[in-house]
């Protein structure tokens, strides 16, 4: 008896241990580099790269880019309409900037080069609600 009760009181803390694991995994948020391998560039269109992908506010863009020729500026949806920085915006310049996604509307544009983002460097994305943490495994 006294086997089992040492047996059972080093389990459950084990199997609460990984349960926990399993959902830190899990519920993490998802890294995406805009753009791909091209990155955030005028190579490709960037209006369709969010097309197909699951974009969950918490999760996070990373846009890697020419820090000499380009920027990213996180702007309201008429900024992104206009190409212009409205008031408010928020510019990132290092070449690597992660940027978390807000739940809702997302507005991206390039404004360091002129023209840029009058023809495709800028970004619109609607990020949904975090998917809820998956259940614990089943106990045995």
């Amino acid at each position: 008896m006294k086997m089992a009760i040492i047996g059972s009181s080093i389990l459950a803390p084990a199997i609460l241990f990984l349960m926990l694991q399993y959902e830190a995994i899990h519920s993490a948020p998802t890294t995406y580099l805009v753009g791909d391998e091209e990155g955030w560039d005028l190579s490709i269109s960037l209006e369709g790269w969010p097309k197909g992908k699951d974009l969950h506010a918490g999760d996070i863009l990373e846009f890697i880019y020419d820090r000499e020729d380009f920027n990213v500026v996180v702007v309201n949806q008429t900024g992104h309409d206009t190409c212009t920085v409205n008031d408010g915006a928020t510019e990132f310049n290092s070449g690597d900037d992660k940027i978390p996604l807000i739940f809702g509307a997302n507005y991206f544009i390039c404004s360091k080069k002129e023209g840029a983002c009058a023809v495709g460097m800028k970004m619109a994305i609607n990020a949904t609600a975090p998917p809820p943490p998956p259940p614990p495994p089943p106990s045995k």
